[in-house]
C-alpha cells in the first residue's frame, strides 16, 4: 500500500474572490522504498504540492482533492485535518531554513527538542541524538551556534537534521541541497535515501538535475502547474520525451559556452591586499589579493562554510576583516556597492506587497515605475506578482526579484551571494545572463559566488577557489589577478 497518494490534487490562488489555478489536477502516489522526484523550472507549483499535502498553503491559496496519509483519508480543503500528522507521520524540509529555525535556540537544542518532544525521548538522550545527527552531516562543533552564526549551507543541513529527528516515515524535501557545494549535496541526498531504507517514504522537490539524478526512483516534470511528463527518473534523463524536458537538460551550465572577458581597462573600483578573515576561533581565509575592474566578473566558489560569503560581506563593509586593507574607489558613492543576498526571504518585509516595497526603491532613488515594468519583463516575471506579499511567491522568483531591486540601485559593484541557488537551470541561464549583460554593458564590477563549478568556469574572468591551499586564482581566458593563502 502506498504511503502517499494524492488523487485529482489541485491549487487555486482564491486572492479577493479570484479562482486562478496554480496547479492542475494531478495524482500522484509514494511507494515506501522508491523515492519520487518532482522536477521543474521556478514558479512551476512543486513547493505548492507540497504545501497542499501538508495543509500549509499560505492565506489566500486554496486545495482541492483527496490525499491519503497511510491510513488517513484527508481532504485538501481541509488543511486543518493534517496537523495531527505532522513530525509523526510526514515531516517536511523547507526550502527557506531560516524560516524553519528558532534564531534564540542553539542548532543542538533545536535537533534534541524534536527528539525528545515527538519521538519522546529523555533530555540526555535526545541531546545525544541531536550531537550524532550533526556529526552525521559535517557539523561537529557547530552545536552551540545560533541560526545567525551559521553559512547558508550549515542551515540547511540543521534544518534537515530538527526535521527528521520527529521520525515521519514521510519526508517531503523541498530544494534540500540548495545552497549546498557538490560534496555535500551528495551527501546529503545520500542521507535522505539512508533514512527512506526500504520501508519509508521520500518526495524530493527539486531543480537541481544532479541531485534528482542521485535520488532517482520516480519522476514528475512540472511546468505552469501542469505535468508535461513522468516516468522512472533513469528513463526520464536517458529519452526525455516532452520538449520542455529536453530543454531543461540542455540547460545545464555543463553545457554553457566560454564567456569572452568583458573587462574594461579602467581603475579597479575595489582592491584587496593580504585581507584576512577569522571568525572565532577558525580562519576562513588569509593574505587574499585581488582587482575587480568595472566590467570585470570575478568568480568565487568553494565548500559551504569556506568563507565565500564572508569575503564579499568585508567588501562592503558589514565584516571587519582581521588583517589587510580593502580600497574602494574614491570616485564611487558608498551606496552603488550592493549585495544579491543568499536568502531573499530575509530582505523582504513579510506585511508588504512586493510592488509596495519596489515602489519604496522608486522612490528612494527618484526614478519611474517604469524601470520596473522593464525589469520584470527581462527577468521573465509576471507582473502580478508585485500584488502578492512574500509568502505567497516561489523561491526562485524572490531570488529575481531580488536582483531586479539590487539592479534599480544602478551599482557600480555588485556582490551576488549565489544568485542562482534557488533556480531552474533555464531560469539561471536567463538570471547569469542578464548579470553578465549587466557587468558588460553598465561597467559594474561584479563578485560572483557560487557552489557551482561549472557556472563560474563558464562566466568568470577571474577565479578565486576558496577552501582548499591555492597559491593564485585561476584565470579562465588569460589573467591573474588575486591570490590567497590557506
Amino acid at each position: 500500500m502506498s504511503l502517499l497518494s494524492a488523487e485529482d490534487l489541485c491549487v487555486r490562488n482564491s486572492v479577493r474572490g479570484g479562482n486562478t489555478p496554480l496547479v492542475a489536477q494531478l495524482s500522484l502516489h509514494l511507494d515506501p522504498g522508491e523515492p519520487l522526484v518532482i522536477l521543474g523550472e521556478t514558479g512551476s507549483g512543486k513547493s505548492l504540492i507540497a504545501q497542499a499535502l501538508m495543509g500549509t498553503l499560505s492565506e489566500g491559496l486554496s486545495a482541492k482533492g483527496r490525499v491519503a496519509i497511510g491510513a488517513h483519508i484527508l481532504n485538501a480543503a481541509a488543511p486543518d485535518q493534517f496537523r495531527g500528522l505532522w513530525g509523526r507521520a510526514i515531516g517536511v524540509l523547507p526550502q527557506e531554513p531560516w524560516l524553519s529555525l528558532d534564531p534564540l535556540m542553539r542548532a543542538q537544542g533545536q535537533i534534541a527538542e524534536a527528539h525528545r518532544l515527538v519521538r519522546g525521548l529523555s533530555a540526555s538522550e535526545a541531546l545525544s541524538r541531536a550531537n550524532t545527527d550533526l556529526s552525521a552531516l559535517g557539523l561537529t562543533g557547530a552545536g552551540g551556534r545560533f541560526p545567525h552564526e551559521l553559512s547558508g549551507g550549515m542551515a540547511q543541513r540543521v534544518a534537515i537534521a530538527a526535521a527528521r529527528a520527529g521520525g515521519a516515515r514521510i519526508v517531503i524535501a523541498d530544494e534540500p541541497t540548495k545552497g549546498l557545494d557538490a560534496a555535500r549535496r551528495d551527501e546529503v541526498a545520500q542521507l535522505l535515501l539512508n533514512e527512506m531504507g526500504q520501508t519509508g517514504g521520500l518526495m524530493v522537490i527539486t531543480h537541481d538535475l544532479a541531485l534528482a539524478r542521485q535520488i532517482g526512483g520516480k519522476m514528475i516534470v512540472l511546468r505552469a502547474g501542469d505535468v508535461v511528463e513522468s516516468g522512472t527518473t533513469e528513463r526520464v534523463f536517458a529519452a526525455p520525451q516532452a520538449n520542455y524536458t529536453k530543454e531543461l537538460f540542455a540547460a545545464d551550465p555543463e553545457n554553457w559556452p566560454q564567456r569572452r572577458s568583458g573587462i574594461k581597462s579602467h581603475d579597479p573600483v575595489v582592491s584587496l591586499h593580504d585581507l584576512t578573515v577569522v571568525r572565532g576561533e577558525r580562519t576562513l581565509f588569509q593574505r587574499v589579493t585581488l582587482d575587480i575592474k568595472p566590467g570585470e566578473i570575478f568568480g568565487v566558489t568553494g565548500p559551504s562554510g569556506c568563507g565565500k560569503s564572508s569575503l564579499g560581506d568585508a567588501i562592503l563593509g558589514l565584516v571587519a576583516p582581521t588583517e589587510g586593507a580593502i580600497l574602494r574607489r574614491p570616485d564611487v558613492r558608498p551606496h552603488a556597492f550592493q549585495k544579491l543576498y543568499q536568502d531573499p526571504v530575509a530582505g523582504f518585509p513579510r506585511k508588504r506587497t512586493i510592488g509596495n516595497t519596489m515602489m519604496d526603491m522608486v522612490t528612494l532613488i527618484g526614478g519611474r515605475t517604469q524601470q520596473i515594468d522593464a525589469l520584470m519583463d527581462r527577468l521573465g516575471l509576471d507582473p502580478s506578482l508585485l500584488r502578492r506579499r512574500p509568502g505567497a511567491v516561489s523561491g526562485g522568483e524572490l531570488q529575481r526579484l531580488s536582483l531586479l531591486r539590487v539592479l534599480l540601485r544602478k551599482p557600480a559593484f555588485l556582490f551576488a551571494d549565489e544568485p542562482t541557488s534557488r533556480l531552474d537551470p533555464i531560469t539561471q541561464a536567463k538570471v547569469i545572463a542578464l548579470l553578465m549583460e549587466t557587468a558588460e554593458q553598465d561597467g559594474v564590477a561584479l563578485m560572483l559566488v557560487s557552489h557551482d563549478a561549472a557556472l563560474i568556469r563558464s562566466t568568470a574572468d577571474t577565479i578565486l577557489p576558496l577552501g582548499m591551499p591555492v597559491r593564485h586564482t585561476e584565470a579562465p581566458p588569460k589573467r591573474q589577478t588575486a591570490s590567497a593563502l590557506q
